[in-house]
């Protein structure tokens, strides 16, 4: 249970390909990034990353009409059957071929796939678990090349097919006699989106140049008649009767994998015998071109409002009424190829992905306003760091690209991004700097991101006001490579990789204090102890080496080490260093006596997969490869490392030993995944990576010249290669991240555990626990339900301790408990509504046993980091909203203060009647007698 951590989210990447799709209700964007799928809330604003893979990075996804079913498929054609509702693969299948598109029919019966230049229709899987979930029904042959797009009418009775051939083919979901398939031209280009009209046969189509078609069919959808079933076709015989078959079996064959329709050309008199369904050109617009490449990439058309969404290559988006064909509004949302649009069912917010720049946009067309934009690191992420309440990470990289918008001409810079762990968006970029971002950290305050970069600066930014308050700068330019922030958040230290010196500044004023030299190689990492003001700095030239702060910045020790210093980290309470090595080992050290304690060999760990290009062994391979990223846990225990390896290591440190690993990726898009060399991929020539196949990147038609690779290398169509730049565990201990080629990888423990027994015997029962509590003896039902160690069983019996009996039962409590009941009331603080009585226990296991805890300060700190972190949540959630209804407030403290006034002056005439009435009553006594 301690280490096991999954996979639990996936940032610092929104979309990369694909096609984007809207849940039923229209409030939910269904992405694919990469070889996963992220769905994120628009409603709520929060994102989700599902907790499957597949193989290869994912080209489309077919979304089923009651948004329960996804069938995704990657780029080799494997698909994978997934309920969105428990987030689990229900079947795998393969088509062999690359997919184009997929799409379900309306009434959920049915699907189409096309890849090459057929169409397959399928039989939607069911309710019920089955064997083989995807049935085929019949297969669709008409168009000369591949298939773009796919349509259904609203009554699942026909589909259309647009192709590359520049024809668009309708096709009937069943055997109708008069319409088995019609084909449509009327383009000079590739056909790019094909839309029926709602309920009807009329047909929208659109084409790469730029051109909009609008055919009117002369039948209604219950126009169409249902063939009669015939008997399947004998053997053929000899003479006349033969060939005669022959043409029959062209239109239709009977096979064991379902029925095959193939398009012919019919004679003038065929059609009019049979009265097929007949279509006609009603016009033909012309969309406003600017620029000779601006082509049409992705449409999408809106049936019950009539709205028809185009995007081009320029980055700009038209929307238009049909059939009129008049334009609503036009707007330039990106300077990059418009990837996918897709519309939400009630027409109001429109979608858009752009592949290159890795960016995901939510507009709503009415008010013209954004009500979602993301942009992830889309080249490399190099550095991350948690807050100290763990509620928020930092990540910089290489990219150019601004994040959390769409890029602007003009405004570049290489960013530090913030995201919300808890949302999984970021809200907040800082653009300021304007070359890769090397290293980031937090201050100890959680308020202010410090970041290095190769431009020479340190940026101090103010996470209150969103503004870059400090810039740090050396005497000579210098490219910064690595940072640290000392325990006080005062010192700001960063180290050249050119000069090998370390520069000191202050934070408070900005200026520089210290210059330190004395390494001979490139400074690779620096650390600050956590308790002590002693600077760690590990640098190429074989040495770790502390500095004392105090001592006029003095190197207090010189730590020799077997080969190059590349990572440097202290455990949280200070009193050990692990240092990762060129050789791939990690040396554990004591700071205060310049000792080994010990050394973990990891090379053949990492298992390093074979590059494309590689020629020699993958094993070979790993010889080279090291940790470059070091990490401990919170509780000091273990080490995270990884490095240029899909895998990340822990590593007992105690007994020196491997405890776990993790595979952070599987996709086989991304370079150096396999182990050994793929045969199939070879040839008389060498590799296929190596061989030039004479094609361009896809948006123009460029000749290569021999002996020239694939493509245009200026462009940057490459394999990126898997590797995990940095490593940080969560204050919490409860997850921990990694920034890798895929994005921002986050693991989690895994809640869904809920039997974890301690002190048990055959008399903590359920039952048991309930006796105690009617019996009101609440410090023996605690102590129970701590044994059970089930979740929901503690949570009942908490929520029934009386609030006037909190201190009491926390006072009796047993030390061994405390820490549990802590730590469990952290964790139910973070979502519970119940604020003030989980604030009440808390506070009260904080004085009655602050002593004991902070004699296991160690221990108790994780605990401690996410009470703090749910806190936190809570006040900044209350706050925001304090102040959203301040003047409310106001007034309705100011009623209530009127009210008690006058209920005040109601009692005091009431008291003042009653005095009298008695008085009254004395003196007629007196009267009387």
């Amino acid at each position: 249970m301690k280490f096991a951590y999954r996979f639990s989210n996936l940032l610092g990447a929104v979309y990369r390909q694909g096609n984007l799709n809207f849940s039923r209700d229209g409030n939910v964007v269904i992405s694919p990034v990469g070889n996963r799928i992220s769905v994120f809330d628009l409603k709520n604003n929060t994102s989700e990353t599902l907790p499957f893979s597949t193989t290869k990075n994912i080209t489309c996804v077919g979304l089923s009409p009651d948004g329960s079913l996804a069938i995704v498929v990657d780029e080799d054609g494997a698909a994978v059957l997934v309920s969105l509702i428990t987030r689990a693969i229900l079947h795998h299948f393969h088509f062999h071929k690359p997919v184009s598109s997929i799409r379900f029919s309306p009434d959920g019966r049915k699907f189409i796939v096309t890849k090459e230049n057929v169409a397959l229709m399928y039989h939607a899987p069911g309710k019920k678990r089955e064997f083989n979930a995807f049935v085929l029904d019949k297969s669709y042959y008409g168009p000369y090349d591949e298939t773009t797009c796919i349509d259904w009418t609203d009554d699942s009775k026909c589909f259309v097919v647009g192709s590359k051939d520049m024809s668009t083919w309708v096709f009937g979901a069943e055997r109708w006699a008069n319409l088995i398939y019609y084909s449509l031209g009327g383009h000079k280009d590739i056909v790019v989106g094909c839309f029926f009209e709602k309920d009807s046969l009329d047909l929208y189509t659109v084409s790469q140049d730029g051109t909009l078609c609008v055919w009117e069919s002369d039948t209604e959808l219950d126009g169409l008649i249902l063939k009669k079933s015939q008997d399947k076709p004998k053997l053929p015989r000899q003479g006349e009767e033969e060939e005669e078959e022959e043409s029959e079996e062209r239109d239709k064959v009977e096979g064991e994998e379902g029925e095959v329709i193939r398009g012919k050309v019919e004679t003038a008199k065929e059609r009019e015998k049979k009265k097929n369904v007949r279509y006609k050109m009603m016009s033909k617009h012309f969309f406003n071109k600017e620029g000779d490449f601006n082509n049409l990439t992705a449409a999408a058309y809106h049936k019950p409002n009539h709205i028809l969404v185009t995007g081009f290559a320029s980055g700009i988006f038209h929307l238009h009424e049909l059939p009129e064909f008049n334009l609503i509004h036009s707007l330039s949302i990106s300077d990059q190829r418009i990837a996918s649009v897709a519309i939400n069912s009630s027409g109001d917010w429109i979608g858009f992905g752009c592949s290159r720049m890795g960016q995901l946009l939510v507009w709503e067309w009415q008010s013209e306003s954004y009500v979602f934009k993301q942009q992830g690191h889309f080249n490399n992420m190099a550095s991350l760091a948690y807050s100290p309440d763990g509620q928020y990470i930092v990540t910089g990289g290489d990219d150019s690209k601004v994040k959390q918008g769409w890029e602007t001409p003009g405004l570049k810079g290489r960013c530090p991004a913030v995201w919300n762990t808890n949302t999984g968006l970021c809200f907040v970029t800082f653009t300021e700097h304007t070359s890769s971002v090397t290293n980031v950290t937090f201050t100890s305050s959680g308020f202010v991101i410090v970041s290095a970069s190769l431009d020479g600066t340190v940026r101090a930014f103010d996470l209150h006001r969103y503004r870059n308050f400090r810039t740090f700068t050396s005497p000579r330019p210098a490219q910064f490579s690595s940072l640290a922030v000392d325990a006080s958040g005062e010192l700001v230290s960063a180290g050249a990789q050119d000069s090998f010196e370390i520069f000191l500044w202050s934070m408070q004023t900005g200026r520089l204090l210290e210059v330190l030299a004395g390494h001979e190689g490139p400074v690779s990492c620096l650390c600050f102890s956590p308790v002590q003001s002693v600077l760690a700095s590990c640098s190429w030239d074989r040495t770790v080496r502390l500095w004392d702060m105090l001592d006029s910045w003095q190197t207090k020790e010189t730590l020799p080490l077997t080969s190059d210093g590349l990572a440097v980290t202290y455990r949280p309470d200070g009193q050990e260093l692990a240092v990762a090595t060129l050789n791939g080992e990690i040396s554990f050290w004591n700071p205060h006596t310049a000792t080994q304690n010990g050394s973990v060999a990891g090379r053949h760990d990492l298992q390093t997969g074979r590059k494309e290009t590689d020629k020699i062994t993958a094993k070979q391979s790993a010889k080279g490869k090291s940790f470059t990223s070091l990490c401990y846990s919170a509780d000091g225990e273990s080490v995270l490392a990884g490095g240029q390896a899909k895998f990340v290591c822990i590593y007992n440190i105690k007994e020196q030993m491997l405890i776990k690993k993790f595979e952070i990726s599987c996709n086989l898009s991304f370079d150096a995944m396999e182990e050994f060399l793929d045969r199939r991929k070879m040839t008389e020539f060498g590799s296929l990576a190596l061989v030039d196949e004479g094609a361009g990147d896809g948006d123009g038609v460029s000749i290569s010249l021999p002996g020239v690779r694939r493509g245009d290398m200026s462009s940057r169509h490459f394999k990126p290669e898997i590797r995990v730049s940095s490593l940080r565990f969560s204050p919490t201990g409860r997850s921990w991240a990694a920034t890798t080629t895929e994005g921002l990888l986050v693991y989690s423990l895994d809640g869904s555990l809920v039997f974890d027994p301690y002190d048990l015997d055959l008399d903590v029962t359920p039952a048991s626990i309930r006796k105690q509590l009617r019996l009101q003896e609440w410090a023996s039902a605690i102590v129970l339900a701590f044994r059970l160690n089930e979740k929901a069983l503690k949570q009942e019996v908490l929520e029934k301790v009386p609030h006037e009996q909190i201190s009491v039962v926390c006072g009796s409590l047993p030390d061994i408990y405390v820490e549990k009941l802590l730590g469990f009331i952290a964790t139910c603080l973070e979502k519970s509504g119940h604020l003030q009585f989980y604030m009440t226990w808390a506070q009260n296991l904080l004085m009655l046993h602050g002593q004991k805890l902070k004699n296991r300060s160690g221990a108790i700190l994780p605990t401690l980091q996410a009470l703090q972190k749910s806190i936190q949540r809570h006040f900044d959630d209350l706050s925001k909203l304090c102040d959203f209804n301040m003047y409310n407030i106001r007034y309705a403290v100011a009623l209530s203060k009127q009210r008690g006034l006058k209920r005040a002056a109601e009692e005091e005439t009431e008291d003042q009647e009653e005095e009298d009435e008695e008085l009254s009553e004395e003196m007629n006594a007196f009267q009387i007698s």
